[in-house]
């Protein structure tokens, strides 16, 4: 009997466990960071789930002409705030 009774608090353990991991998933997905790049003309928000959340790009940089170069300020952007997150 001593061992049902040994299992019975280990599924307990467990299970509360559980809910901490969720509450502090919960947590992470709260809290946020912000990454930027091109001396902040793009900015991006991270949170702690490493969820992009948000993207705020300077009107002056969006241009034609200058695609791939907005491209690269965006992914320079998203890989601090990735940086960060961590």
């Amino acid at each position: 009997m001593a061992s049902i009774g040994g299992m019975g608090n280990l599924l307990k353990q467990a299970q509360e466990m559980q809910a901490r991991m969720a509450k502090i998933q919960e947590e992470l997905g709260q809290k946020t960071v912000q990454g930027s790049a091109g001396g902040g003309m793009v900015q991006v928000t991270v949170n702690g789930q490493f969820n992009l959340t948000a993207v705020k790009i300077e009107a002056s940089v969006i241009r034609a002409d200058e695609k791939e170069m907005l491209e690269d300020l965006i992914l320079a952007a998203v890989n601090d705030g990735m940086r960060k997150a961590r």
